[in-house]
């Protein structure tokens, strides 16, 4: 199963590529886009350096190898021990975590708060800060067969680690259902047709169905660009991470046009990458990025070991 190295090394690769131009405008990127591993800029980190995306999907994963199996507490101790302690992190230094994810973490540690009463239920709390980080959890389903309904109750609960609301608990729903039937191997427009075809009212409401309905009711690749935001707010993020999917050919294009869109790159370019990771796999990864990409051995045996916990 090297689909976990691929999902997990295009992640970090798409992280790491937008993270020198977090919040950069698109116009700005369209005079000076990104074609290459930068260092420093928005956040005066070395190239190849990933942020808190890739921290929290690896500390989400060390945790299910350590339980051998989905535990709350485990999952959230792992992210105490990255916000704490600064395990899990490119060079030792925690940088860019979300205020959501942050006031979340910050409530279980210091209120022994049940894990998943600690994510932040408000509806203005629903940035991407959960759908960055849920990509284990499709490989984990496909894993262990989980039903539609099972899916979505473990989907929902590793949201409300830190998003509960219906809105964000919805987006990672359909991201992991995207990502099962690419592992699957399933193309990516018909594991898009795929998705759009599910009950989706059994699980959620009206009215967080509707904020969906780009994705779902419509064809997201056959927007134009102009009215693809790429901010952070969930939606967003997975509207233009789909649109990078279905409007390129190759892990590189994918990437680059998702950080390239502007605002929010690093996490628009994580979300986007471990689609492509898995669609096109890791021998289409440039090499030159792969040997930038800060601790990539590390990352590779977290891949390793993960797969051989959940599948063997």
């Amino acid at each position: 199963m090297g689909k976990v190295e691929d999902a997990l090394l295009g992640l970090a690769i798409g992280d790491a590529l937008g993270v020198p131009v977090e919040f950069t405008t698109r116009d700005s990127l369209f005079k000076n886009p990104v074609t290459d591993m930068r260092g420093y800029g928005s956040h005066n980190v070395p190239a190849g350096t990933w942020s808190d995306d890739t921290s929290m999907t690896i500390a989400t994963m060390d945790a299910i190898i350590n339980y051998n199996g989905i535990d709350y507490y485990e999952i959230m101790n792992s992210f105490v021990k990255w916000f704490n302690d600064r395990d899990y992190t490119a060079t030792g230094r925690v940088f860019d975590i979300g205020r959501t994810c942050a006031s979340s973490i910050l409530n279980y540690a210091r209120d022994n708060i049940e894990p998943t009463k600690a994510g932040q239920k408000s509806e203005f709390s629903n940035g991407n800060g959960s759908l960055m980080r849920i990509m284990p959890i499709s490989f984990y389903a496909d894993s262990q067969h989980l039903s539609d309904v099972d899916i979505c109750r473990v989907v929902s609960d590793v949201s409300s680690l830190t998003h509960a609301h219906s809105i964000s608990k919805m987006g990672c729903y359909i991201y992991v259902q995207y990502l099962i039937r690419l592992i699957h191997g399933a193309s990516k427009v018909d594991a898009y047709k795929d998705i759009q075809q599910l009950q989706y009212s059994e699980y959620f409401d009206s009215g967080t169905i509707k904020v969906y309905d780009r994705v779902l009711k419509n064809d997201i690749g056959t927007c134009d660009q102009d009215v693809i935001e790429s901010s952070g707010y969930v939606v967003d993020s997975l509207e233009a991470a789909l649109w990078c999917v279905l409007n390129n050919t190759s892990f590189r294009d994918t990437v680059l046009q998702a950080v390239n869109l502007g605002e929010d790159t690093d996490t628009v370019g994580a979300i986007a990458g471990a689609v492509a990771g898995i669609i096109y796999g890791k021998g289409s990864i440039p090499e030159i990025w792969i040997h930038a990409l800060a601790r990539n051995e590390y990352l590779s045996e977290i891949a390793d070991e993960f797969t051989r916990s959940i599948y063997i």
